[in-house]
């Protein structure tokens, strides 16, 4: 797979545009590691490899163990290992970045909303929308994850 345009090169007011809401997030009062759990499990659902690979490393970075990561994608299987809040910013972030086929039905914006206040309910849509961005942009841009090149050396 050959890398193609670099869109934050190509186009870095838009990118600029991006980096703006991604600092904003940052800075909203959402616990760092949901975010980042959040953008994980958006990354697997649109397959960007890139985004994947850059948000399981932040999250081990800030002590996340690497089981909970493993179970990220099966976590309504995975028993405690989430929390309550977690099991819910996971369900809403499934059920909004798989909109074409969810709808976002009512019991899921009740679900969300009986555990996420107004403000981080729409902080959470727009890390996931965001991310559903960035997703699309890597996937169509072909932006390789950092262990792609790193692995390779190794074998």
């Amino acid at each position: 797979m050959s890398k193609r345009v670099n869109y934050m090169k190509a186009s870095p007011e838009a990118a600029q545009g991006f980096l703006t809401v991604h600092g904003y997030l940052a800075q909203s009062g959402l616990d760092k590691n949901l975010v980042d759990l959040v953008y994980l499990r958006v990354s697997q659902i649109n397959s960007c490899a890139y985004c994947i690979d850059m948000h399981s490393q932040d999250l081990n970075k800030h002590g996340v163990p690497f089981e909970k990561l493993i179970l990220t994608s099966a976590w309504r299987e995975a028993g405690d290992v989430f929390s309550a809040r977690e099991q819910a910013a996971l369900a809403w972030t499934e059920s909004v970045a798989n909109v074409a086929e969810t709808g976002v039905p009512d019991e899921d914006y009740a679900a969300a909303a009986a555990v996420f206040s107004d403000k981080e309910l729409a902080d959470l849509s727009v890390a996931i929308a965001l991310m559903s961005a960035f997703n699309r942009l890597g996937v169509a841009f072909r932006n390789l994850p950092v262990a792609a090149s790193r692995l390779a050396r190794a074998g």
